[in-house]
């Protein structure tokens, strides 16, 4: 039963959907980006140099740097890994106040004192406080890896969740996970033991932001997935902007984990209100609990419904349940897995365009988040800006996505950010030019994963939409697992990841043209549907730009009450004589129309034959001639 042909009568996108999307779903993206990013701030390095030996405590601060650290003229900064070795006491004794600086020739060892760590910027940091420098620099990469290892595990987990047990629990697990290992950042011992909590922490991200994602798309009408994937994607660019000035206010990074993950516990009162998809229910068969909610969704809305509105719908589940070969009380229900994402040629091979096209971005969106810090200047000014690059994306999606179609706007935001990455090769030595490239870089990356996730949704039906989602983002966090990688190896060469994510970005964007448009299309339910949906597309529609809203809509299931009080599905058939339609075509609709009236009048003599047996009526009025009954 496909639920886009029943939201023009509950409402596509009234009141109902309005509070469900700005009082709970758009508050839904924070625990997503705030532990998505805050590590960078808890793990971030600052200026450090080796601790002076204990000789030189009374000598002024920057006498003993001078004295004891190497000073590297070119890059006009203290060696943060060596020092000098030679007496300093006896030589502060020979030359007294001319010392100014080390004796000609002196040797250098490593820190073998610990080091000091400057505050100005952190005044408490996880490098800081267990020393994860020099030789022990790559464990805050490790640490970052393992965030992204622990998000790709947890992202093909909750795919199941998600689809097995239903969107909303599958947002609560996880938030409780979230939370649980957030708060207990704050209070371990060793780095061993935060490395364990922010592993729990990762095993979330990004799959807590998939709920509310897939919950704002399942529950408005074709016209206004567009508005409320924007809509999600701004509050998620804000809740980056927030962190940065959360992060610039707490500077201590263990109440920096409390303050990103306290506020979020009032979010488990949203059980008692956050709903579970209607489309989703109906997709597995739970018609109780969906028309709970259906029936709440036209009343918040304004919408009056028949009498025998519901019962009709249910009636038409009935008939359709029957007609594709499954008994009306089945007690054992089909069950779906990632292998049904690939068993027919076409949904296979959207899935795999769509799995590389997420790889390719993720990759991209991370890896341009982490490079944020490294452009110079204040680590927090640059995220802050990182954040607002996103915004004016949206004034450019909002208009784009509905004229030029999914397609062209992936492709060309893809091509544009992937342009800029390769472009930052040649002006590595201009900051200003760099950071320019930068922002335009982040405009097309974030422009493209605003599109690629509702285009996504759009392709894969409903019963694999989660376990295809879920499939395709986290062959996505493969990316975060390594750029943080390539970060640490081209530490010399910083514009080397950002060549690399610009050519696969290129790559993603030539792809995203072999995928179907999915503009102004009805949403599939079923594997059959996903398989259908763009199987017999041409060269010309590939390269098809804009596409037109159609003229009519498809014929749709009316629920109707005669005199007589029975209740019937009323089949429309659209006249399509004056389009050109073969009358072959025609004939073929009509026959269907006539096969369920003759069902229906078989129904009707099982009825006035068998008073008292009505289910086994209307069993009886199924079986006809054909093998399967068409209900338009």
């Amino acid at each position: 039963m496909d639920f886009d042909e029943i939201l023009p009568d509950i409402g596509e996108y009234g009141t109902y959907q309005r509070l469900v999307l700005w009082f709970l779903l758009l508050p839904g993206t924070m625990p997503c980006g705030f532990h998505a990013y805050n590590q960078l701030f808890m793990a971030s390095t600052p200026e450090h140099w080796c601790r002076a030996p204990a000789t030189l405590d009374d000598v002024p601060p920057d006498l003993a740097k001078n004295l004891s650290i190497p000073y590297d003229n070119t890059t006009h900064q203290y060696s943060r890994c060596q020092r000098y070795d030679y007496n300093i006491t006896q030589y502060l004794e020979e030359y007294g106040a001319a010392a100014t600086g080390p004796p000609p020739g002196a040797p250098v060892i490593p820190c073998d004192h610990g080091w000091v760590f400057s505050q100005d910027e952190h005044s408490s940091s996880v490098v800081a406080d267990w020393e994860l420098v020099c030789d022990r620099s790559f464990l805050p990469t490790l640490a970052l890896v393992l965030l992204g290892v622990s998000g790709l595990i947890g992202n093909y987990v909750f795919g199941y969740i998600q689809d097995g047990c239903g969107r909303r629990p599958a947002f609560f697990i996880y938030l409780v996970i979230q939370c649980a290992f957030g708060i207990g950042t704050a209070f371990t011992p060793s780095f061993i033991w935060w490395l364990v909590c922010r592993v729990g922490v990762g095993f979330t991200v990004p799959a807590i932001m998939s709920t509310p994602m897939v919950l704002a798309i399942e529950l408005v009408g074709p016209s206004k997935r567009t508005y409320t994937t924007v809509v999600m994607n701004v509050a998620y660019s804000f809740t980056l902007i927030l962190l940065a000035g959360v992060a610039y206010l707490v500077r201590d990074w263990a109440q920096l984990s409390l303050a990103t993950t306290i506020p979020f516990l009032s979010f488990l009162f949203f059980w008692w209100v956050l709903p579970e998809s209607p489309r989703w229910l109906l997709a597995n068969g739970r018609l109780d609990e969906a028309e709970k909610i259906m029936k709440k969704m036209a009343r918040v809305n304004g919408k009056t419904l028949p009498q025998n509105y519901m019962a009709t719908l249910r009636r038409k589940y009935e008939v359709e349940q029957y007609m594709a070969g499954k008994e009306e009380k089945t007690t054992t229900p089909r069950t779906y897995g990632v292998l049904d994402l690939f068993r027919s040629p076409n949904l296979c091979r959207k899935t795999i365009i769509v799995t590389f096209i997420w790889f390719t971005n993720t990759s991209v969106y991370v890896g341009l988040s982490y490079y944020a810090p490294a452009l110079g200047g204040d680590a927090y000014l640059n995220f802050f800006l990182a954040g607002v690059a996103e915004l004016p994306t949206y004034l450019f999606l909002w208009p784009s996505m509905e004229y030029w179609g999914r397609r062209w706007t992936l492709c060309f935001s893809m091509i544009v950010g992937g342009s800029a990455c390769v472009a930052t090769v040649v002006t590595q030595e201009d900051p200003t030019v760099t950071l320019v490239l930068y922002c335009v870089g982040k405009f097309g990356i974030s422009s493209s994963f605003v599109v690629l996730p509702l285009m996504a949704s759009e392709l894969y039906p409903t019963v694999v939409r989660g376990m295809g989602l879920s499939v395709s983002s986290v062959a996505g966090m493969i990316g975060p697992v390594v750029i943080p990688l390539i970060n640490h190896l081209g530490s010399e060469m910083m514009v080397l990841p950002l060549i690399i994510m610009g050519i696969l970005l290129n790559l993603g964007g030539v792809f995203s043209l072999l995928l179907p448009e999915t503009l102004h299309q009805h949403l599939p339910q079923t594997l059959e549907e996903g398989e259908e949906f763009g199987k017999h597309w041409t060269l010309a529609d590939y390269c098809t730009c804009c596409p037109k809203r159609p003229s009519s809509a498809n014929s749709r299931t009316v629920p109707t009450s005669y005199s007589d009080g029975t209740q019937e599905v009323n089949t429309l058939l659209s006249s399509k004589s004056d389009d050109g339609k073969s009358e072959n075509d025609l004939r073929k609709r009509s026959s269907q129309q006539q096969l369920y009236e003759n069902g229906r009048k078989s129904q009707q003599v099982g009825e006035e034959g068998n008073e008292g047996e009505e289910s086994a009526g209307m069993n009886q009025s199924l079986v006809t001639s054909s093998p399967k009954i068409t209900v338009v």
